[in-house]
């Protein structure tokens, strides 16, 4: 079935760009391959559009299936109608199409089945007809059977009453106006089930509107009552939602319209408002997942894309108390230069400081340390005061504090075996420190996404969708970014486009055993074939090489066309081996763009990208954004008082604030009330991960260990 036509509806595009999407998708493009070489087919479609358009393809398809499984079975049961089958091809929900199957779905033994069981069915029918001057208990007196268990005339009313109850409430159209009354009035509560403080009192006595119910409130309640310290309910609007049930089936008012009218609210109390209450806590539950999802998505987007402190030798530091603190030196490429182990972090050891002071100004006098990188764990408070104590004897260097701790320490645990034959797992995670800061995304590729902890109430939210949308992102930043074929490690390649972990480890070997000097080498690789070859090549940099497109974003498929820009705009490729030509752009526009694209067979979006390339060869898009703060002092949190002002670094986005390090080791909140003199809907309209912000204090409890900030001055 094509979908294009309502794809592009929902995403405001024209629908030949949908159906091309479509057509490179299932033949099995890659996002990121589709979003940066086929821009002339999709219009210039992003990695984002491109993945919610095919998760949206997969749930319409899915749905159709669904469609189709269900008409199967209803044409194998003999009852489906074209009305039926009008009102299936209709349903745009699964809900929906759920609600249709729902009167002839197979049944666990109900109220209603046992008293079809009795004979009671022909009775129910009567009652539905609803006759003026006929008596129900007279027309019920012909059901009484003791061998049917119908002892008298109310016992058969009441099974008749169940019939009709269970098909009132299979209503389809029913359940959707009653679905839609409850998400428009509803009201969640929640109420205290232990008499005990805890994280959650102030949900002891808490409703709102489930319209509105933010996406991190939902979480909490969802986990506060699975931890057994709240009571949730959902009130509902009783007199609405029982007069449309009695008004979609009761009519006059006769005695049997009185039975019909008793059956409804028993199906609306006993039947449909259950079910309906479980359907819209799990939908919103299912919307706070996919609010959690897309903020933890962009918070981590921001984290993989922070700027590497590039050029700098750095000390990285495993802070530790008893064992002490592990050092290592690398150099500008990552490269161990040394290491060692400093006891410098327990007190009244000064013996220990001293060793561990010469120990480290020895190794800055010897390698040129200028950056210092310190673990945000155990000891690490320790560690950043030492550190600052030392920053007089050696100028020009400072220090940052990598709050990933201990997901570096996991990172370091996947380092090959190899590389650090003699290191123990601390030694190499001071390694994975100072890479995290020289290149965040070389390193934090090596983590599972769900641990480095940008989100929230994360092990709450839906494990797969989670995972599925924290891999688009990684795929989607280190394919952004481009990797350097000579020296990435196997998890960096195996995140790039058409590559996976099997074929990483392959090019890693190869690239060991006979050197990677070229993109066309990568041919010769085990298992990596031409379809591998034509989705990877393109966003794999080979800086060395004697080509100097390998270098460059441009796609071997366009290298005769780039060889054509370079002479029709007076250039050759010895030119770009020197750098790059930062005038080209302004010539291809002398020259014509059009008029370019035409005599190279180009598209614009094609040709402007080469241009971009042939500019700045292997240009790293995080290059354009704020560096990192660098400290060479140090803050306690005693040294806080209201109105200080201070600048800090924006480490997590939430649904209600940002956490902000600040440089006193515990993160202040800057509530979204505070965050701008404007209404906001959510911080990220403010603030990302990685951004350098101008803060106030508002207010400090070292008992909880809670700094309150803001980041408008008047609102103290």
């Amino acid at each position: 079935m094509d979908y294009s036509e309502l794809l592009a509806r929902e995403f405001s595009l024209r629908p030949q760009q949908v159906r091309a999407a479509t057509e490179l998708l299932d033949a099995g493009n890659t996002i990121p391959f589709i979003a940066r070489y086929r821009k002339e087919a999709t219009g210039s479609l992003d990695d984002q559009v491109l993945r919610e358009m095919a998760e949206r393809l997969e749930y319409l398809r899915n749905l159709d299936k669904r469609r189709g499984e269900i008409e199967k079975s209803l044409t194998e049961l003999g009852v489906l109608t074209p009305e039926l089958s009008a009102q299936m091809s209709a349903a745009a929900t699964l809900s929906e199409l759920e609600d249709i199957y729902r009167p002839f779905r197979p049944k666990r033994r109900t109220r209603a089945t046992i008293a079809k069981e009795r004979g009671l069915e022909p009775l129910a029918l009567w009652l539905m007809l609803q006759q003026p001057g006929k008596d129900p208990a007279a027309e019920a007196a012909r059901y009484i059977s003791a061998e049917k268990e119908v002892p008298d005339a109310e016992a058969a009313l009441a099974g008749a009453r169940d019939i009709l109850a269970e098909t009132v409430s299979d209503d389809a159209g029913l359940r959707k106006e009653l679905r839609e009354l409850l998400n428009r009035e509803g009201i969640l509560r929640t109420a205290a089930a232990k008499e005990e403080d805890s994280v959650y009192s102030m949900y002891y006595d808490f409703s709102e509107p489930v319209r509105s119910m933010a996406a991190h409130r939902i979480l909490a309640v969802n986990r506060g009552e699975r931890e057994e310290f709240l009571r949730v309910t959902l009130e509902a609007p009783e007199e609405k939602a029982v007069s449309a049930v009695r008004r979609a089936y009761v009519r006059g008012s006769s005695p049997s319209s009185a039975q019909v009218g008793e059956a409804c609210e028993d199906a609306w109390s006993r039947l449909i408002f259950p079910s309906l209450e479980r359907e819209i806590r799990n939908d919103l539950t299912d919307r706070a997942n996919v609010s959690a999802i897309r903020v933890f998505s962009e918070n981590l987007h921001q984290l993989l894309m922070q700027p590497p402190i590039k050029g700098k030798v750095t000390l990285g530091v495993d802070p530790g108390f008893r064992t002490g603190c592990k050092l290592a030196v690398i150099d500008e490429n990552g490269r161990v230069l040394d290491t060692g182990v400093g006891y410098f972090t327990l007190p009244g050891n000064e013996r220990g400081k001293a060793a561990a002071a010469q120990l480290i100004l020895g190794f800055v006098r010897k390698y040129g340390i200028t950056a210092i990188a310190i673990g945000n764990g155990t000891a690490s408070r320790e560690s950043e005061q030492f550190i600052a104590s030392l920053l007089p004897e050696m100028p020009g260097t400072a220090y940052m504090i990598v709050s990933e701790a201990g997901a570096s320490v996991y990172s370091a645990s996947k380092l090959a075996a190899e590389e650090f034959p003699d290191f123990d797992v601390t030694q190499r995670s001071a390694v994975s420190i100072a890479r995290r800061m020289q290149d965040p995304l070389a390193e934090l590729v090596k983590i599972d996404p769900k641990a480095i902890g940008v989100g929230q109430y994360q092990h709450d939210l839906k494990q797969n969708e989670l995972t599925k949308a924290l891999d688009g992102v990684v795929e989607q930043c280190v394919n952004q970014v481009g990797v350097e074929l000579s020296t990435a490690s196997a998890e960096l390649l195996s995140h790039v486009a058409g590559i996976g972990p099997a074929l990483a480890k392959n090019i890693v070997a190869y690239r060991e055993e006979n050197g990677l000097s070229t993109r066309a080498a990568l041919k010769k690789v085990p298992k990596l074939g031409p379809r591998a070859f034509e989705q990877c090549a393109g966003f794999l940099r080979v800086a060395d090489s004697r080509n100097p497109l390998d270098a460059t974003g441009v796609h071997p498929e366009s290298y005769d066309a780039a060889r054509q820009i370079l002479e029709r705009l007076g250039y050759g490729l010895k030119d770009l081996s020197r750098g790059g030509l930062p005038e080209i752009g302004e010539k291809a526009k002398a020259y014509g763009e059009e008029r370019l694209a035409q005599e190279t067979g180009l598209g614009l979006p094609t040709l402007r990208d080469i241009l971009a390339e042939l500019r700045k060869p292997g240009r790293d898009p995080r290059d354009e954004l704020p560096r990192p703060v660098l400290r060479t002092d140090v803050l306690d949190m005693k040294d806080l008082t209201p109105g200080m002002e201070l600048t800090g670094t924006v480490r997590n986005v939430i649904d209600f604030g940002a956490f902000v390090d600040i440089g006193v080791h515990q993160d202040g909140l800057v509530h979204i009330s505070r965050m701008a003199e404007r209404f906001i809907r959510h911080p990220s309209e403010v603030v990302k991960v990685g951004d350098i912000v101008k803060v106030w204090v508002v207010s400090v409890d070292q008992k909880k260990n809670r700094i309150a900030l803001t980041m408008v001055k008047d609102r103290m």
